[in-house]
């Protein structure tokens, strides 16, 4: 179905699920404006689609007018920021609660037909981790301000540009052992091409509005488990060593100097807590499913990338086969 004319706006949409999602957009017809904080430095979505289809634009999430100007005369308007660790001004509260709210009000304010607002599996205003804390109150903030808003809460995004098996490829390929934390806690891996195409399907009237979705994959894994298949697919063999959280947040706190650190205590805490599709979404058929959907598996992706980080690249599939 052609839409060609209705503009969608999508702040965050240069990032890695932004754009695949734009390009599904724009496959479909519609006018795409990307909202991101260094337009300059966003040219290359333009390609995804016909000259003058996808216009990045200026906006911070922090600066209410900002927001206001990148969301005028949208039909829809999706909020995609977010952040992973905290950094100068970029705090949680800051993106990812008040800046939900700032979203949230200038589609209101633009008259916007829908509002996706992506927060995460495992929001929760009473968690031990300040990144879920401040998903949840994102999701409170872009209620109250447009009370039909369609929250969508992925679990682990998995794909090409992913910061999850790449990290531990890279790891696998760098040191002798592969720390384990938190082992056993239980993942939902989901591919970044499913994301975005039941997005695009929100956007184009499928779900209900007000309601909260939960993407997953077709399977659940252990931490422990994802580590086995980096070992696999990279043709390593690194050892499996388990590192005690509270060791694990001593090394964090010692790398948050570094300007991208590798991981940080909030997110030791994080994986320690199960991060897969709730039984409430799946009774209420609130899943990619239900938006016409079909999960793609770990297998049939994680070999298309993390072959990079074998001994010799892709010449090893020889020796892997």
């Amino acid at each position: 179905m052609s839409e060609t004319g209705k503009l969608v706006t999508v702040f965050g949409g240069s990032g890695f699920v932004g754009t695949q999602l734009v390009q599904e957009l724009a496959r479909r017809g519609y006018s795409v404006r990307v909202a991101v904080r260094r337009p300059d430095l966003a040219g290359h979505v333009r390609m995804y689609g016909f000259p003058g289809q996808i216009q990045p634009v200026q906006a911070n999430l922090r600066y209410p007018q900002s927001v206001l100007a990148a969301a005028r005369g949208s039909s829809v308007v999706i909020n995609l920021v977010g952040i992973l660790f905290e950094k100068g001004r970029q705090k949680f509260r800051a993106v990812q609660a008040m800046g939900a709210k700032n979203v949230a009000e200038a589609a209101k304010a633009a008259g916007a037909e829908r509002l996706i607002h992506m927060s995460a599996i495992g929001a929760d205003a009473g968690s031990p981790s300040a990144y879920a804390r401040s998903k949840a109150a994102g999701e409170a903030e872009a209620l109250k301000a447009f009370p039909g808003a369609i929250i969508v809460r992925p679990s682990l995004i998995f794909g090409q540009d992913d910061n999850f098996f790449n990290l531990f490829g890279m790891l696998a390929r760098m040191s002798p052992v592969l720390p384990v934390i938190h082992g056993e806690t239980k993942f939902q891996p989901v591919h970044v091409g499913n994301v975005a195409e039941a997005m695009a399907n929100l956007v184009q009237g499928a779900g209900k509005p007000g309601a909260v979705y939960e993407f997953g994959g077709p399977e659940v894994v252990t931490m422990r488990e994802i580590l086995e298949r980096v070992n696999a697919e990279t043709l390593r063999n690194r050892p499996l060593v388990a590192l005690p959280a509270g060791m694990a947040k001593l090394m964090a706190s010692l790398a948050a100097i570094l300007p991208r650190p590798l991981l940080t205590s909030d997110q030791v805490v994080q994986l320690g807590i199960d991060n897969v599709v709730s039984q409430d979404a799946a009774r209420a058929k609130r899943t990619l499913l239900a938006l016409g959907v079909t999960p793609t598996t770990i297998d049939a992706v994680i070999p298309t990338y993390l072959w990079r980080f074998r001994k010799h690249g892709e010449f090893d599939r020889r020796i892997a086969a």
